[in-house]
């Protein structure tokens, strides 16, 4: 990037590190994993960053080919900032970095955004609890403000996710991400939230239970 300094050392590392080594600039990547955002939404799912951060960051990111802008047509209308295909390239790496940090000690206060909240899905879910079946989930991830929709797929012991609605879904989970959160890893049982009419499933309530069951949380080192 031309406003920092390179490592200037040929190790692929270095290299990668020239293009996302500065602070927020992962983090970017992470919210645009599910699709495309406007910067008032990038900012909402990124609160510590400063709007000046946030700008030169996406600049870079821009610079460095791996995030686009572009003007959407609905439901998202206006500009909106997405992933080039080698910045959805990202997208292992980004889930080995949560496998490895889910494996520390959490001493944040902050709740987990909706994209944030899907990566630790998908990087906590046991590829081998997924494996021998496939299945279509729709997350409705709701809130004061609206609700954040979420596809996630099932197949061939993956779990992937992008947003918007799930087409020909096998069920929908739909509730505040204040009850989501704990339900998916294991801090409140599915039953309890379903009976208390803080989560809904339609469709297919043994699809959704086999997916959570799936979710395997890391004990911390």
């Amino acid at each position: 990037m031309p406003d920092r300094r390179s490592y200037d050392d040929p190790c692929g590392i270095a290299r990668a590190l020239d293009l996302v080594g500065e602070r927020w600039a992962l983090l970017v990547v992470r919210e645009l994993l599910l699709g495309p955002k406007r910067y008032s939404d990038l900012a909402r799912g990124l609160p510590g960053s400063s709007p000046t951060v946030l700008s030169q960051r996406l600049r870079d990111l821009e610079t460095a080919g791996l995030v686009t802008r572009s003007v959407a047509g609905p439901p998202v209308g206006g500009r909106v900032y997405e992933l080039t295909d080698r910045g959805r390239a990202l997208d292992d790496v980004l889930l080995a970095l949560g496998r490895w940090g889910s494996g520390t000690v959490q001493t944040s206060s902050g709740e987990l955004g909706t994209d944030a909240f899907v990566l630790a899905l998908r990087t906590t879910a046991d590829p081998a609890r997924l494996a021998g079946w496939s299945a279509r989930v729709g997350l409705r991830v709701e809130d004061p403000a609206g609700a954040d929709r979420i596809a996630l797929t099932v197949d061939d012991g993956r779990l992937t996710a992008v947003r918007g609605v799930a087409a020909a879904a096998d069920a929908v989970l739909a509730g505040p991400a204040a009850v989501l959160r704990p339900v998916a890893f294991g801090r409140r049982p599915l039953d309890d939230a379903l009976a208390a009419g803080d989560l809904r499933i339609d469709g297919d309530a043994a699809v959704v239970r086999r997916l959570l069951a799936a979710v395997v949380p890391p004990v911390p080192a």
